[in-house]
C-alpha cells in the first residue's frame, strides 16, 4: 500500500473545504496562540480568537471521521496579570458545534525556561485539548503502554489480605483499588500527562513541538496507512512523524517559506491534487498542493 503525504500551501480556513467529508482519522495541530507568533502569523487577538477558530473547526469537524479524534495543543496567556480565559471560551463554543470534549491531556515541558516573576512561577505545561466526534472513537491504548517501574519490586512482594480484594478509599469518595491487579505486569497504561522537552534543535520556526508529541498521540488514535492533518502544519513536525510511523498525512501552512522548507526535506516528486475526486474552481493554483509519495 502507497504512503501519501500532501502538502497545501494557504490559509487553512480555505484550504480545509478541498478536503472530503469524514475522510481524516486524527487531526493533530497547534495553531498561533492569541497574541503570539505577531511577526510570523499576525497574531490573533484575545478578544477574536474564539470568533477566528470557529470556522475552522467547524471545518475539522466536516472532515474528521466519526471515529475520529482532534488533539488541540494550545494555552493562554496572561493578560494584566490574570490568565486569560480564551481557552475555555474556545471549548465551550466547540461544544455548541458539535464536538465532545473527551478527554485534556497535559504536555509538561521538562526543560521549561527559567525566569522569575513577582506572583507567578515557571509555566512548564500546555494543554492537549481532546475532541471526538462520538463518545466512541479509535483508540489504541497498548501502544502507548510504559514499563511499570521499580516500585513493583518491593510494594508487590508481600501482598496483605486487603491489597488482594477492592479496598475503598476511607475518605468516601468511593473510589477503590486492587493492589493484585498490577501482579506479573511489566508494562501499565500511562497517564494523562506527557512528560516531554521541549523541541531544542534549530526547525526554521518559531514554534516548533518535539517529535515525541504528535507521536504519542499518532500512536494512540490510529492505526498504519490512516490518515493525520495538520492544518497549521509550520515546521512540518507531525507530518514528518506521521511518515515515519507510517500513517498518510496531510499539512496545511499559510506561510510560503515555512511551507517551501517542508515540502524541501519531504522531496516531493510531482505536482499533483490532494484527490482526484475533488471538484476545484478554475481559479485553484495546482503549484500549491503537493503529493509525496
Amino acid at each position: 500500500m502507497e504512503l501519501r503525504t500532501d502538502l497545501y500551501l494557504g490559509d487553512c480556513r480555505e484550504e480545509l473545504q478541498y478536503l472530503p467529508d469524514n475522510s481524516i482519522d486524527l487531526i493533530f495541530t497547534s495553531p498561533p496562540y492569541a497574541d503570539q507568533r505577531k511577526s510570523t502569523y499576525g497574531g490573533i487577538s484575545v478578544d477574536e480568537y474564539v470568533e477566528w477558530f470557529l470556522p475552522i473547526s467547524n471545518e475539522l469537524l466536516r472532515v474528521l471521521k466519526p471515529t475520529g479524534t482532534f488533539i488541540l495543543n494550545i494555552k493562554e496567556k496572561v493578560v494584566d496579570g490574570e490568565r486569560s480565559t480564551y481557552v475555555m471560551e474556545l471549548i465551550l463554543e466547540m461544544r455548541k458545534q458539535g464536538w465532545f470534549w473527551t478527554e485534556e491531556f497535559i504536555w509538561h515541558k521538562k526543560n521549561c525556561f527559567p525566569g522569575k516573576w513577582s506572583n507567578r512561577f515557571r509555566d512548564a505545561w500546555e494543554r492537549l485539548l481532546q475532541f471526538n466526534k462520538n463518545k466512541k472513537f479509535n483508540m489504541y491504548q497498548d501502544a502507548v503502554r510504559v514499563p511499570i517501574g521499580d516500585w513493583a519490586k518491593n510494594r508487590l512482594k508481600n501482598l496483605s489480605d486487603t491489597d488482594k480484594m477492592r479496598d475503598n478509599a476511607k475518605n468516601g469518595s468511593g473510589f477503590g483499588k486492587n493492589v493484585s491487579n498490577w501482579l506479573g505486569r511489566e508494562m501499565v497504561y500511562p497517564t494523562n500527562v506527557v512528560h516531554l522537552s521541549t523541541e531544542c534543535s534549530n526547525k526554521n520556526h518559531s514554534a516548533a513541538f518535539p517529535e515525541g508529541l504528535p507521536e504519542w498521540f499518532i500512536g494512540l488514535f490510529t492505526k498504519e496507512y490512516d490518515t493525520v492533518l495538520d492544518p497549521f502544519m509550520g515546521s512540518g513536525t507531525t507530518n514528518f512523524v506521521a511518515s515515519r510511523m507510517s500513517r498518510n498525512s496531510i499539512g496545511i501552512e499559510i506561510l510560503p517559506e515555512y511551507f517551501e522548507i517542508v515540502k524541501e526535506k519531504l522531496e516531493p516528486k510531482e505536482p499533483l491534487l490532494f484527490n482526484s475526486q475533488v471538484n476545484i474552481n478554475e481559479h485553484t493554483e495546482y503549484s500549491r498542493r503537493y503529493a509525496i509519495r
